[in-house]
């Protein structure tokens, strides 16, 4: 299946979307200079083609309890049988694990992991990471503060 074409207009209105998700279709209309029917007609377009997948509420994390970042590499143990596949299965079942990326480098996995405090940290660490038998070895990267994070992705238009 060809990828849809977007034209300047359409990615506009990604741009203005992920900016702000709740934006009204008015509003949008008026900030990409069409009439409200078309521009409502573009956004059902782009949903349809999967382009834009789904809207979310951005939630502070700290806000809610959740004060512990950390970045995991994992490095697998080849030598177990469908490895990849079981690792990969248990790791979905673990909701700290907010994000998980198949990497090249030093290790074959990192994660992003989301938890209360240390402590929680520490038990997810020794009693659910390091027991996962296809686990070879964790590093854990803790961070200290956030420099910099943007949901925009980086294109530009027009």
């Amino acid at each position: 299946m060809a990828e849809p074409k977007l034209d300047q207009i359409d990615l506009k209105i990604l741009k203005l979307l992920q900016q702000n998700s709740k934006i009204t279709n008015l509003e949008l209309s008026k900030q990409i200079g069409l009439s409200p029917a078309p521009t409502l007609e573009r956004v059902k377009k782009l949903e349809q083609n999967n382009i834009i997948l789904s809207y979310h509420a951005k939630v502070d994390a700290k806000a809610i309890g959740l004060n512990v970042k950390t970045f995991v590499l994992v490095s697998l143990a080849w030598q177990k049988q469908n490895a990849l596949e079981q690792f990969v299965d248990k790791i979905k079942e673990i909701d700290e694990v907010t994000e998980c990326y198949i990497i090249t480098g030093d290790a074959d996995f990192l994660l992003k992991i989301v938890c209360q405090d240390l402590d929680a940290y520490e038990q997810l660490l020794f009693k659910r990471l390091s027991q996962i038998e296809e686990v070879e070895r964790l590093k854990t990267l803790m961070t200290l503060s956030k420099v910099k994070k943007d949901k925009v992705l980086p294109y530009y238009y027009g």
